[in-house]
């Protein structure tokens, strides 16, 4: 994961920086060329909010993906790894939310390619080239009394201006829709990228409880795009954490139909940076979302440690804070309790040595050689009651470093929960 402090990971914010002025995103669900989606109520919850989406390329798109690295694995991400890995190719995706199918056994894994084959009977195409996936509660079989007739209804409603009926219908906890969109050239050929995810508890990657679906319609050489979406979410999705909890059901899936009629994308390619930078753009701002977005969180609180052994020293050190419950619950009461940092330091795989740690509260030095020094109790907890912000641990021992994103934890997080 992370390498060293030069790591594209530490500075990605700054690299997004200087490409924002060639790159404009939008918190927008517009979809690229050649695709069409939609979000529907099919009966699955009984909020009565939607539940099920389905997205679909009229050609054949180049398919890429990355999946939960959990021993327990949902049905759909069997399924969906498999046709990564020997086909390759993908005109759609339908999606569940409300049940994970997970720890559903041989039934499950059923219950999956028939939602593939019914969803790929609609639109006349191979069943192979559909992908499923699932969100919801683990241990519960699919309805699919409900699931088939659902499909049938998507495939009528799916339509080049459904990308924000179909981001609403993949929440589960969320309170808000997930989807960027960002323009960009290649060959002279006006191209599109459009992300759309859900993700709010069980986040720990690699990856979070979370769903992807990333779309565009420029052309892009697969072996290349499989990396880049690899580095992409390395540099995202892998470096968030909500609740230290890992879902069974984890995927980023993302298809290139070639719409666009450029010469395939790939590295050496003139515009292959411009891709490039966009799906890294797309991928960490859907990641932010879901910070923002975590079950109960208030804040969005950036943990950078530096000056590590080795970069997984940097991650170990980065994470365990980052994962502590009181840590978190400092936060809430914006109390920045520098002492709880350090405990999580200290048992952490990272090697520490106490009397070198140096902490800080945004700006502000609160801990130096492992002892309190610099800035008052008063002055910092201003910093601890901004929405954001970030906390830098220089460990003083090497030259590796390593980011998490996290958030606080509230008693809103236990009563959804409970």
């Amino acid at each position: 994961m992370l390498r060293d402090a030069q790591t594209p990971i530490l500075r990605l914010r700054e690299r997004l920086s200087m490409k924002k002025s060639n790159l404009k995103f939008s918190a927008a669900a517009t979809l690229p060329a050649g695709f069409r989606a939609a979000g529907i109520v099919a009966g699955l919850k009984a909020s009565g909010k939607p539940d099920m989406a389905l997205f679909f390329s009229d050609a054949p798109a180049a398919l890429a993906g990355t999946f939960t690295t959990n021993q327990v694995k949902a049905a759909t991400v069997r399924l969906d790894s498999e046709r990564v890995a020997s086909i390759g190719v993908a005109h759609g995706i339908v999606v569940n939310s409300g049940q994970a199918n997970a720890c559903t056994g041989k039934q499950g894994y059923r219950d999956a390619q028939t939602m593939a084959v019914h969803a790929a009977q609609q639109f006349g195409v191979a069943p192979a080239t559909f992908l499923v996936c699932s969100t919801g509660r683990i241990g519960v079989p699919l309805r699919m009394d409900i699931i088939l007739p659902g499909i049938e209804k998507l495939a009528q409603a799916v339509r080049p201006a459904g990308g924000e009926s179909a981001a609403r219908g993949i929440m589960t906890t969320d309170l808000v829709p997930k989807r960027f969109t960002v323009p960009f050239v290649a060959n002279g050929k006006a191209c599109r990228l459009t992300g759309i995810a859900k993700g709010s508890g069980m986040i720990q990657p690699c990856m979070a409880t979370m769903l992807a679906f990333l779309l565009t319609d420029a052309k892009i050489d697969r072996r290349a795009m499989q990396k880049a979406l690899k580095a992409a979410v390395d540099q995202s999705f892998n470096r968030i954490s909500v609740d230290a909890d890992q879902s069974t059901n984890d995927t980023v899936l993302l298809l290139a139909n070639g719409r666009a009629g450029n010469a395939a994308l790939k590295p050496g390619h003139p515009d292959w940076p411009a891709f490039v930078a966009a799906l890294e753009g797309v991928t960490f701002r859907l990641a932010m979302a879901m910070v923002r977005d975590g079950e109960g969180a208030q804040k969005l609180v950036t943990v950078r440690v530096q000056g590590a052994r080795t970069p997984a020293d940097a991650e170990a050190a980065a994470r365990s804070v980052a994962n502590s419950f009181l840590v978190k619950t400092s936060w809430v009461g914006t109390y920045p309790n520098w002492g709880r940092l350090m405990d999580a330091l200290g048992y952490s795989p990272a090697r520490v040595d106490e009397t070198k740690v140096e902490i800080r509260y945004g700006n502000l030095l609160c801990t130096r050689n492992g002892l309190k020094a610099g800035a008052s109790i008063e002055q910092l907890s201003k910093v601890a009651a901004q929405k954001e912000f970030t906390i830098t641990i220089d460990l003083h021992l090497g030259r590796h470093a390593a980011v998490v994103y996290s958030c606080d934890c509230t008693e809103d997080y236990v009563k959804i929960n409970k």
